[in-house]
């Protein structure tokens, strides 16, 4: 193990007990912002200090088994060498494991998302696979227990969506969704092609973390223009009564953002209000990172919208992810929202290049 990094899992232990120790006095306790947050540093670190106490056990096993090698008896020098080289396996894959509890967590993990789908090339048809992306993020979303609420939508003439936003709320939803943004190609047979003839659409979809409030960009008013009107959707007699739907205008950036699920005008507005923010503060992160999102492959968190990330080819029952060359033919099971092992293999390749980084 590198001696910088055996360094920094020293220090990490040591606070770990430091906060165990404070988490035991009656100061602490007694505060219950202090004893929260340092409760939560505690879980934090556990894993680590835990992980780094059994590597300790282990060098002192590997230790124990060199010795064997000296013994006199051919005997036991054949057990340490098996030993020895048990040992050492077992010691890289913990300092593997170490390596990657020493990642720096992404503080937007655990957010809620608002999830935007839009058609781009291919006409109806781009439409209609937009509605089918919908689709899969939602069949996704209820298989791990997330919620999914459409807060705009603008169908499609034949079915699907030119455009829909949903807001995604569930235990660590943008962890799981993350690495989405970006271009989704679709090669398929259109079921208005007469001539029977494979089309290539594209639709864009952008994820973006839900903002908390203490981390809310400020917005001067004075630079906002609010519309209200009548919603589109489902509703019955209470739609054509009441203008409840509301478009928000940022008019130094142009972002437009509207809702209209909620039957409240308030509900719209906050929710509206919401999404914008999250917006205002994604195009801020873009910039300050785009000079860095240059070199890396899977763009994280750059919300980059041009580059093509996935395939999905239907006459050859094949999903193919271009940022690591993934190549599945299992497109039925993924429309379907099983996702994990796309999103795995991302999250993996992610922390690979992050390991690089520290090396």
């Amino acid at each position: 193990m590198k001696e910088s990094i055996r360094q920094r899992l020293e220090r990490m232990s040591d606070r770990f007990e430091e906060v165990g120790r404070l988490l035991a006095t009656a100061e602490v306790s007694g505060s219950s912002q202090q004893f929260r947050d340092l409760s939560m540093e505690y879980a934090r670190l556990q894993p680590l200090a835990e992980r780094y106490r059994g590597y300790h056990h282990l060098e002192r096993d590997l230790a124990a088994a060199r010795e064997l090698l000296t013994d006199a008896d051919a005997g036991m020098r054949s057990l340490g060498a098996e030993e020895v080289e048990r040992m050492q396996h077992e010691m890289a894959a913990a300092e593997a494991d170490l390596r990657q509890l020493l990642l720096p967590a992404d503080p937007r993990d655990g957010r809620n998302i608002f999830l935007e789908i839009r058609a781009g090339t291919g006409g109806d048809e781009a439409a209609i696979f937009a509605g089918d992306l919908l689709r899969m993020y939602a069949r996704f979303a209820e298989s791990k227990g997330l919620g999914i609420e459409v807060l705009s939508e603008s169908p499609g003439e034949h079915g699907g969506y030119r455009e829909i936003i949903c807001r995604i709320v569930g235990s660590r939803a943008f962890s799981r969704l993350k690495f989405e943004s970006g271009v989704h190609r679709v090669q398929r047979v259109p079921a208005t092609e007469a001539q029977g003839r494979i089309h290539t659409s594209a639709c864009t979809v952008a994820i973006l973390p839900e903002l908390d409030e203490v981390e809310s960009v400020e917005i001067n008013p004075a630079e906002l223009r609010i519309d209200t009107y009548r919603s589109s959707g489902a509703g019955g007699q209470h739609v054509n009564k009441t203008d409840s739907a509301v478009r928000i205008t940022h008019l130094p950036s142009g972002i437009v953002v509207e809702c209209q699920d909620e039957r409240s005008q308030h509900k719209n507005r906050s929710r509206a209000m919401s999404l914008l923010k999250a917006k205002l503060l994604a195009a801020e992160q873009e910039r300050q990172q785009s000079a860095q999102a240059q070199s890396r492959r899977l763009q994280v968190g750059t919300g980059d919208r041009s580059e093509r990330i996935r395939t999905y080819n239907f006459p050859q029952g094949r999903v193919t992810d271009h940022r690591i060359n993934l190549t599945l033919y299992k497109l039925a099971a993924v429309m379907d929202g099983q996702l994990d092992e796309l999103l795995d293999a991302l999250q993996q390749e992610h922390q690979a290049e992050l390991l690089a980084e520290e090396a």
